[in-house]
């Protein structure tokens, strides 16, 4: 069953009373502009969607830049160095969407949207030292160029600031999502630790570890649109589940290009999940349907690391089928990422979701 789309009429707003002036501010809008009130573009593309939330993602950059602001200088200069780096903003223009397409017509979004950057950056900080990357987004990572105690504790200021933020908008059904997110993100990431070099993770483990890291982000910043726009339960799990779905998707669309493109192209180093010792899902079908020999070569490469080995990973992963299969698998989580967003009434809104269910498997970064 869908749900009736929002009334035309005006929004209901909510008292002052505890919410940031940032947000109080925003809701003076300009009137519309004759280009506002054209004919809208088809959204068939990863630009279209940006285009589409353009003017709220600049907000929520503007936010983004003013939020970060510390008195301690070193904090300036990692957080610059990783928020200003590049990077899609995809978590955040997720949520921007998914608020559209609820129906929502505040302005509590673009907070959101930059507290989910916050969190996101801070697992990156993080991630980058326990892994010790020393290349993100084609330059070098901050704990390269600072050392892993200063993105340690850059990344802890990035979740604080993220938690402030959330106190600000005064909503506890938005703090629970985004506590209950945040800690099973840490989970995933003491996960995948324990899978580092362990060449019997199946599937099963590897799923377990890419829902936590990955996925649950995209669930909260898509959940998140239908809490704002105070949606019935049903579409509110119908918005979760399809930010789920996209974020296995993303992630196992993203281990495939580990394996197949270069790092002029995907801004990091070619086999570094091997190198690192992770067992994504290519290898892991790639062990699964070799002969015991190359199987045991291959569980020797993931125990090892490095990439001594990875001429001879590749040719087994060819061998075996297992890109395609992975990809099989990222377009199945990715239709039904599509398929969950019927719950909710046809829109521009709702297309932009579509095509973003599309980039996360045919994108070659």
């Amino acid at each position: 069953m869908g749900f009736s789309p929002p009334s035309s009429g005006p929004p209901t707003r909510r008292p002052l009373r505890g919410r940031p002036l940032y947000c109080v501010l925003c809701e003076r809008r300009p009137p519309l502009s004759s280009a506002a009130t054209a004919t809208p573009t088809p959204i068939a593309g990863f630009s279209d969607v940006q285009a589409f939330v353009a003017a709220d993602m600049q907000a929520v950059n503007a936010l983004i830049r003013a939020r970060l602001a510390s008195d301690v200088v070193l904090v300036n200069q990692v957080a610059e160095h990783i928020v200003g780096g590049g990077g899609k903003r995809l978590r955040p223009l997720l949520h921007l969407v998914a608020a559209r397409a609820a129906g929502y017509r505040g302005r509590d979004q673009i907070a959101l949207a930059a507290v989910i950057e916050f969190i996101h950056t801070a697992t990156l900080l993080h991630d980058d030292v326990v892994d010790e990357s020393d290349l993100r987004r084609g330059r070098k990572t901050a704990n390269a160029v600072w050392g892993n105690a200063a993105s340690v504790l850059v990344g802890d200021f990035l979740y604080s600031r993220a938690f402030q933020m959330m106190v600000e908008l005064d909503r506890m059904r938005v703090m629970r999502i985004l506590a209950d997110t945040t800690n099973r993100i840490a989970e995933g990431e003491v996960l995948q630790l324990l899978n580092i070099g362990n060449p019997d993770t199946d599937e099963a483990a590897y799923l377990n570890v890419i829902e936590r890291k990955t996925a649950v982000l995209f669930a909260a910043a898509t959940r998140l649109g239908a809490v704002l726009a105070e949606l019935p339960a049903e579409a509110e799990e119908a918005l979760a589940r399809y930010g789920l779905d996209l974020g296995f998707a993303f992630q196992i669309a993203d281990d495939v290009l580990d394996y197949v493109s270069d790092a002029g192209t995907l801004g990091k180093n070619i086999g570094d999940d091997l190198a690192e010792g992770k067992p994504t899902l290519p290898l892991i079908h790639a062990i699964a349907r070799s002969a015991p020999a190359e199987a045991g070569k291959l569980k020797r490469a993931i125990t090892e690391g490095g990439r001594d080995a990875l001429a001879d990973v590749l040719a087994a992963i060819h061998d075996t089928g297992a890109l395609d299969f992975s990809r099989d698998r990222a377009h199945a989580y990715a239709r039904s990422a599509r398929d969950a967003l019927k719950a909710l009434p046809r829109s521009d809104a709702r297309d932009a979701l579509e095509t973003l269910a599309e980039y996360a498997i045919d994108r070659t970064r």
